[in-house]
This record gives structure tokens, C-alpha cells and sequence, in this order.
């Protein structure tokens, strides 16, 4: 458990961050644990880590500040001084540590290694080898690295809008009467469209020449308000009395008072008057 004075040091710490100019580098303890912070330091601009982005874990002891602290890179790093595992060879991290020291300026001192390694005291001697000896391939697999391990990930692309492809193209709804389309309509229509209503014709025999001279070839179809397609005939034989009171009916014209009332027509049934001899 942190003594009072590792949490007092803590706190003013803290408050000092407020304070500093960090730019690019970030540095906070962990949420609910004072003792383990999180922090992050891009790569310096001209040296081969850079574009990528390096976290870093930095663990209290007990009696800090008067034992190091124990930082560890979390991010995989090409670097002579850094391990595998994240392990740092640096001097202010050993003998060279001071209560004086903040973590800012550990912060500031990781930095710097990435610009400037200590080939004199590598972690990995390999890469300091390979360093001092063909420096041009160190520093393309350093970069290499930096591409795979250390690069931010790209956000991904907003989600397209969704398009309407019917748009303009709205299949039409058959209604009741385009759908009873199919029956033989025959006869005019003064609305010009097709009807699949029955129609009805009325014959009426009389004895007058001169009707049956005005209704000859007068025989019209309609359709009937009854909604079948039955053609229906209807033959009516006039007394002699009643010939004589009848006349013949002509056709009605078909109303036009709009779209509703042309409508009303095509429902209307024709009366056909047919006057044949005896």
C-alpha cells in the first residue's frame, strides 16, 4: 500500500500535469488505481519510428519517489534499448534515478531514446550490431516495424447512405377494375377507358315502319350497373295501345362534369331500342 507520502507526491504530480504543455504526449494514472498510469509518446519527426504511436506503462512502487519507477513499452518498438517484452535500458530508470525526477520527465527522456539510442548499452545487441554495421538496413526494418506494430489503424469509413433504387419507378397497383380487366368489354365508352361491367340490350317489336326504320342498326352496349359480365337481352313486345303511346328513347348523352362525373357515365347503362315489324 502507497505510504502518505508516495500519495501526496501522487497528487501534486497530477496537478503538475495540469500545468505542463505535453503536445503529443499523454500521461494519466489509471482510473481507480493511483499507482499503475498510462501514457503514450509519438514518434519523433525525422527519426524512422515516426507516424507511429508507442504506449507505455508506468508502475509506482510503494515508496515512491525515492525508488524508480518500472516502465515498460506495451507497443512493440525495433529499438536497441527496448526489448521484446518492453523493457527500457536507460540510465534515469537505474542508477541514475532522483526524487527529483516527475514522470513527465521520464516521459520526455523515452522520447529522446527514440530519436537518439545508446549503442554503448543495448538491450538487444543484435540491433546495435546491425546498427553501427548497415545502418541503412537497421533503420528499414525499424520503419517496418513501425508500419505493422505502432501505426494507428485508419478510422473506419462513414456507412454509405442508403439510396432508394425504386425511386420514381413505383410499381402500380391494379385496382378493382383493371383487375376485372380481362372481360370482353364491347360498345363505346365516353371516358376512353375500358369497362368490365355487363351490358344490356332492350328489343321492342312494333308494328310501325317508321320506328323501326329510326331504330334499325341503332343497337348500342353499355355497361349495366350490376357488375357482371353476362350480356343480358331483353325483349319487350308493345300491344297495339301501347305502340301508339310509346316512343322510342333515344340515348342519353354521356355527362361531362369533370373526371368524376365521366366516371359516373361509364357506369350508366345505355337503353337499346330495337322496334322490328310483325
Amino acid at each position: 500500500m502507497p505510504t502518505p507520502a508516495t500519495m501526496k507526491r501522487i497528487t501534486r504530480e497530477i496537478a503538475d500535469l495540469k500545468k505542463e504543455d505535453l503536445g503529443p504526449i499523454t500521461l494519466e494514472p489509471l482510473e481507480g488505481n493511483m499507482n499503475i498510469w498510462k501514457g503514450s509518446i509519438p514518434g519523433p519527426q525525422g527519426s524512422v519510428y515516426e507516424g507511429g504511436i508507442f504506449n507505455v506503462e508506468i508502475t509506482l512502487p510503494n515508496d515512491y519517489p525515492f525508488s524508480a519507477p518500472r516502465v515498460i513499452f506495451t507497443t512493440r518498438i525495433y529499438h536497441m534499448n527496448i526489448s521484446e517484452q518492453g523493457n527500457i535500458c536507460i540510465d534515469i530508470l537505474k542508477s541514475n534515478w532522483s526524487p527529483a525526477l516527475s514522470l513527465f520527465k521520464v516521459m520526455l527522456s523515452l522520447s529522446s531514446l527514440l530519436t537518439d539510442p545508446n549503442p554503448r548499452d543495448p538491450l538487444v545487441p543484435s540491433i546495435a550490431q546491425q546498427y553501427t554495421r548497415n545502418r541503412k538496413e537497421h533503420d528499414a526494418t525499424a520503419r517496418q516495424w513501425t508500419d505493422n506494430y505502432a501505426r494507428p489503424k485508419p478510422p473506419p469509413p462513414p456507412p454509405a447512405p442508403k439510396t432508394d433504387k425504386a425511386k420514381g419507378k413505383k410499381k402500380a397497383v391494379a385496382g378493382p377494375s383493371t383487375r376485372a380487366g380481362t372481360s370482353r368489354v364491347t360498345g363505346s365508352n365516353p371516358t376512353g377507358t375500358a369497362s368490365s361491367s355487363t351490358t344490356e340490350v332492350i328489343e321492342l317489336d312494333s308494328d310501325g315502319e317508321e320506328s323501326a326504320a329510326k331504330a334499325k342498326g341503332t343497337k348500342r352496349k353499355r355497361p349495366s350497373a350490376s357488375g357482371t359480365n353476362d350480356d343480358e337481352v331483353v325483349d319487350l313486345t308493345d300491344s297495339e295501345d301501347e305502340k301508339t303511346t310509346k316512343k322510342p328513347r333515344g340515348r342519353k348523352p354521356p355527362s361531362r362534369t369533370g373526371a368524376a362525373g365521366s366516371r359516373r357515365s361509364a357506369r350508366q347503362a345505355d337503353d337499346v331500342i330495337v322496334i322490328e315489324d310483325e
